[in-house]
């Protein structure tokens, strides 16, 4: 009898078991333009792998496991290899990236086995959610894309960056584009609550345009406003935004960041699954690795001294007022907590291309300057993005092995260049299986795919991704357990991960035998409206 797998969900949509189980399902052979035999088959769904076969036949998976096999235009031999579902990268920035030409294609996510990436993240990227699937549509893409409204882009939208309360016209009006957005296709909203202008929308402001999104059937992603000191009021704040729009919660790479701060996650996560046990949908995403990345300013400095842009943040720093000196007393201290910003790693400054890789405290030493006099001179040079070195070990371990925590990026499409972006951009999903799963086993294999599968599937409340099984779309990864890894390190990032052999998107191959083929494969994913 042919061998089926079977899974079991709880009413929230999450897994609880899965398991094989022998089933007569007839004994009519199965054709298939792709045959993948005799691999080590992780579904998805967390269960321990077994060997068996995955068919293809145009788009979709048409058997997985044991079945009798009918006419096979290809076979692909993957004893000894192991399958998978294609990744999908919850978090990622890739907006503008995958609209370029040059960058379409994002081949530092696809030589990692991401087949989907969800864009619109931390509160920015386009709010015309019909236009930019459009434009995607137009231009072809390399992996899979999914949206999100973010909230900033629409409060910018409406309102512009001042820092103020919303009008209640205003709200009513971007209810109106977050609505119109989720028709168009988007799974949920997200908000940057640390980012300009979307830190200045309270909290009953977001509950308004939150239950619009959980009124179309979408979810909550937010990162949050504080990720170190205020981590517990952050996530509480997030907790009752669900509870008030009745929609499922989910915080963007999750984490306690800045020496001050470590171990806080802990006592996050006790408050989320006290939550959780009262019924709350809460899930959550990490990169697995110990630095964050962003602007130099949003590091540096308090929202309110961002209001309306950069050129009004110089005007503030301008003289020795007393807001000057109160921006600048803030740099200060955050300097202090990074170690005289010896933490702080310049990972793009167009004036200073060469300062790429460099700390802040090196590039002070070497121009004979304090590291505030250095801050303020590359923000009036137009800013820095910055890798941050503020997130302890034993706190990534400790987050990965949770269940409902997923595997994300935080990154964007990219070709090698000047810079020396976070190696999250070309190692994420081999550094969370290839490094802590197989060569540290500080987790199961089998959790660490499904973290990078299913799980995701599951948050967006996808419903043919994320699983090996018949019926669901073919993106489907082999990959070598002994050769998977990251290359990409801090100081030499822009490395592709190794150990991909095949990976199939939508049926279609985009790389065979660890060579990508140039095929544009991926599509854009609207969520299905109600």
């Amino acid at each position: 009898m042919p061998t089926v797998y079977i899974v079991v969900f709880a009413a929230s949509g999450l897994l609880l078991t899965s398991h094989l189980i022998a089933q007569d399902t007839g004994s009519n052979p199965v054709d298939a333009d792709v045959l993948l035999q005799g691999g080590l088959l992780y579904l998805g769904d967390g269960a321990k792998p077994q060997v068996g076969d995955v068919a293809i036949a145009g788009e979709k998976i048409v058997a997985v496991g044991k079945f009798p096999i009918g006419k096979v235009k290809v076979r692909l031999n993957c004893t000894g290899l192991s399958i998978s579902p294609g990744f999908i990268d919850l978090h990622n920035h890739s907006d503008r990236s995958v609209l370029k030409k040059e960058t379409r294609a994002a081949m530092n996510y696809l030589t990692q086995g991401c087949t989907t990436m969800i864009t619109g993240n931390c509160g920015s990227g386009p709010i015309d959610v019909e236009s930019y699937y459009g434009k995607l549509d137009e231009s072809g893409i390399g992996v899979n894309v999914a949206h999100l409204i973010p909230q900033g882009s629409v409060r910018k939208e409406v309102i512009g960056s001042d820092k103020r309360e919303a009008t209640p016209p205003e709200i009513q009006k971007m209810q109106e584009i977050v609505s119109k957005g989720m028709k168009d296709g988007a799974w949920g909203m997200s908000t940057g609550l640390i980012y300009v202008p979307s830190s200045f929308a309270d909290t009953q402001e977001l509950v308004e345009l939150a239950t619009v999104v959980g009124g179309h059937g979408g979810i909550y992603a937010s990162h949050i406003r504080g990720e170190g000191t205020t981590l517990l009021k952050s996530v509480s704040e997030a907790l009752l935004i669900g509870r008030e729009a009745k929609l499922p919660v989910h915080i963007s790479h999750f984490k306690s960041s800045g020496k001050s701060s470590w171990g806080l996650v802990r006592t996050a996560v006790e408050m989320i699954n006290e939550a959780k046990a009262e019924g709350q949908k809460i899930t959550a995403d990490q990169y697995p690795y110990t630095a964050s990345s962003t602007s130099l300013s949003a590091t540096t400095m308090p929202s309110w001294a961002r209001a309306g842009g950069r050129i009004k943040t110089l005007e503030r720093l301008k003289g020795d007022t007393e807001v000057a000196q109160r921006i600048r007393e803030a740099i200060k201290r955050k300097l202090k907590l990074t170690d005289n910003g010896h933490r702080i790693q310049i990972a793009r400054h167009s004036k200073h291309p060469e300062w790429a890789g460099m700390r802040l405290d090196e590039i002070a030493e070497e121009e004979k300057i304090s590291t505030l006099e250095l801050v303020l001179q590359i923000e009036k040079n137009g800013g820095a993005s910055i890798v941050n070195h503020s997130i302890n070990e034993d706190d990534v371990r400790f987050v990965m092995r949770l269940p409902w925590v997923a595997t994300a990026s935080d990154g964007s499409a990219r070709i090698p260049s000047d810079e020396i972006p976070h190696p999250r951009n070309y190692g994420t999903f081999p550094r969370k299986i290839g490094f802590y799963a197989i060569r540290e086993q500080n987790i199961a294999i089998e959790h660490a795919v499904r973290s990078c599968s299913g799980l995701p599937a599951d948050i967006l409340r996808m419903t043919d991704r994320g699983y090996l099984r018949a019926g669901y779309a073919a993106d489907v990864l082999v990959w070598s357990e002994e050769d998977l890894i990251d290359s990409a390190t801090f100081t030499n990032s822009q490395q592709y991960s190794k150990g991909l052999i095949h990976i199939y998107i939508n049926g279609t191959p985009a790389m065979l035998n660890g060579h990508v083929t140039g095929a544009l494969a991926g599509k854009v994913l609207r969520r299905p409206t109600k």
